[in-house]
């Protein structure tokens, strides 16, 4: 890792990369993956709730914030590892759940797992997701897996996926709460496209042997009605603290709770049992007008931080946007849309390159900025601008 951002700039340069038919800059994967997408996929893949506005303000919020550079440092050595749970990982990258990815590539989940476990990344797999919990563990024994759990109404099908994660080796749950149902999504609507009506996106349910318990037939004899299951059991308003420590007490595994931006919601995660939180609002896909994630951290990561994994999702667009949130005291970082774009043009070739291209950016980032490794960022190597 000590000189990838420049061997892999100077590879580029001398045409000595296989993957330079591929896009560079992330505008030029988003507008490829435009092309390449139908109208119903790409507006689930790139639309948010209402207006948007959470969405923009993102990324936007990375914008109030600079970083500090300090120069005469020796910068030479290099190191962007980070360690989570007891296990080190080679970059503070985490790959985002997301869902239904065989509306985006036909290999869905096998090309982002596959991605994930080649670079030595961790791969989340969310519950909506086109391949099963077993498909991918199987494909890569290996790799840093863990499993995504949306609290749905059955607490039998809950339960049965905590614990076919669990045996299959996942690593770490992460229990998403800002989805207790569905957010106002415009571009879905005008599109009138849900995927899970075409059966996209349940392989976790039709596999699951406490969901087939729920059907009069199997899945394979009426879809129709695996899916209407599916539908009523997928999202539960009702979910509460008290929910979450049911689940708590189904695994030992680390448990994180995605979807936080309050700091008093973090502290009662500690008081339940949870062993981090992902700092997030679901890419601004949930609720209109909210709060930022990034300004969210700054505000969780303050004097009351406490005293256990705390990673951050929503609006990572570059390697200085990750370096800023590290700074503010995140662990590490989720990459959602942006390696479905990737993955959208070609695959898991693709998100092999967006990814390898991060990692430059972003070592190459922390040496021109004078820091040689992670554990050197904190809210003093950043500034934060006045709002006015």
């Amino acid at each position: 890792m000590t000189q990838f951002g420049l061997d892999y700039q100077l590879k580029i340069y001398l045409k000595m990369d296989a993957d330079s038919d591929l896009p560079v800059s992330l505008e030029s994967w988003r507008s490829s993956a435009r092309m390449a997408l139908q109208d119903g996929p790409w507006g689930y893949l790139e639309g948010a709730a209402g207006s948007e506005d959470t969405m923009i303000e993102n990324i936007k919020a990375f914008s109030r914030y600079r970083i500090r550079p300090r120069y005469l440092h020796d910068v030479e050595n290099r190191n962007q590892s980070i360690t989570l749970f007891g296990r080190k990982q080679d970059s503070p990258f985490i790959i985002a759940p997301i869902g239904v990815q065989s509306i985006i590539h036909k290999d869905a989940e096998y090309a982002s797992a596959g991605a994930a476990a080649s670079l030595g990344m961790p791969y989340i797999l969310s519950t909506v997701s086109s391949t099963s919990i077993e498909d991918i563990a199987a494909k890569f024994p290996e790799s840093e897996k863990w499993f995504q759990l949306y609290p749905g109404k059955d607490e039998n099908v809950m339960k049965s996926m905590v614990n076919r994660a669990e045996k299959a080796g996942y690593k770490v749950i992460v229990v998403t709460v800002d989805t207790t149902m569905l957010g106002w999504r415009e571009q879905d609507i005008k599109n009138a496209y849900l995927p899970f009506l075409q059966g996209e996106g349940i392989a976790n349910f039709i596999t699951d042997p406490e969901f087939l318990k729920m059907l009069e037939t199997s899945p394979e004899n009426n879809m129709q009605a695996a899916i209407e299951e599916f539908l009523m059991v997928y999202v539960n308003p009702s979910f509460t603290w008290d929910g979450f420590r049911k689940i708590r007490s189904w695994t030992k595994l680390p448990i994180l709770i995605k979807g936080i931006s309050s700091e008093e919601d973090v502290h009662t995660a500690v008081k339940y049992g949870a062993d981090g939180v992902i700092i997030s609002n679901h890419g601004g896909r949930q609720v209109d007008g909210s709060i930022s994630s990034l300004e969210a951290l700054d505000e969780i990561t303050g004097e009351n931080k406490p005293e256990f994994t705390i990673l951050f999702d929503s609006g990572i667009r570059h390697a200085a946007d990750a370096m800023k949130a590290l700074a503010l005291g995140a662990s590490g970082v989720l990459i959602g849309r942006p390696y479905c774009y990737a993955m959208a043009v070609a695959g898991q070739r693709g998100i092999e390159r967006y990814l390898n291209q991060l990692r430059a950016e972003f070592d190459l980032q922390m040496a021109l900025s004078g820091y040689s490794s992670i554990s050197q960022l904190g809210r003093h190597t950043i500034y934060k601008k006045s709002p006015y």
